[in-house]
């Protein structure tokens, strides 16, 4: 699998008691920028438990995995922690899974992940998660934002991501956010 994941930006903030997922709408193939305004963030309600996914990478083999991270949500009663694990087990096993190519971005008021097809679970220590070209950019803005007190979890996340369109070439200022409490 391909780790030098291209063309998007996802950020995700836990602040103030909400939870904010951020993601760019640029579609590129190779070079060139096929698409300006893709959505690559969604929520997911199950069992009274709300979670925001993000993705980078193929969007096809993208969307199969929110829908396969959907059905292990429901399976494991809206548990995070487990139907992550669980994806990522499938994944790495599954001769079709084992394909696609993708990273995906998970989180909820307690929990953040970043989950990729070789298997690898990542719970990052902080408060802000992010995945693709402009991540690192996105995640630097955010975390100096992060000590505003007049700005949200949304407005984190949306400052960030303006932030590393500016500055990654794989990312557009086309930006989608999901907030919840």
């Amino acid at each position: 699998m391909n780790t030098k994941i291209r063309s998007t930006t996802i950020i995700g903030v836990r602040h103030r008691g909400k939870v904010a997922m951020a993601g760019d709408g640029q579609v590129t193939f190779g070079e060139m920028a096929f698409k300006q305004k893709a959505v690559k963030v969604r929520e997911f309600k199950v069992a009274n438990n709300k979670v925001l996914g993000g993705f980078a990478g193929a969007a096809a083999d993208a969307l199969t995995l929110f829908e396969k991270f959907e059905q292990k949500l429901e399976q494991y009663e809206g548990d995070l922690k487990r139907a992550t694990v669980e994806l990522a087990k499938d994944w790495r096993m599954d001769k079709m899974l084992r394909h696609l190519d993708a990273m995906l971005v998970v989180m909820n008021k307690n929990h953040s992940f970043i989950i990729a097809g070789d298997g690898n679970v990542i719970e990052p220590d902080g408060s802000i998660v992010s995945i693709g070209s402009g991540g690192g950019f996105a995640q630097a803005a955010a975390t100096a934002l992060l000590g505003s007190k007049q700005l949200s979890a949304k407005n984190i996340a949306e400052k960030s991501l303006k932030i590393a369109a500016d500055l990654c070439i794989y990312t557009n200022d086309s930006i989608s956010v999901l907030e919840i409490s």
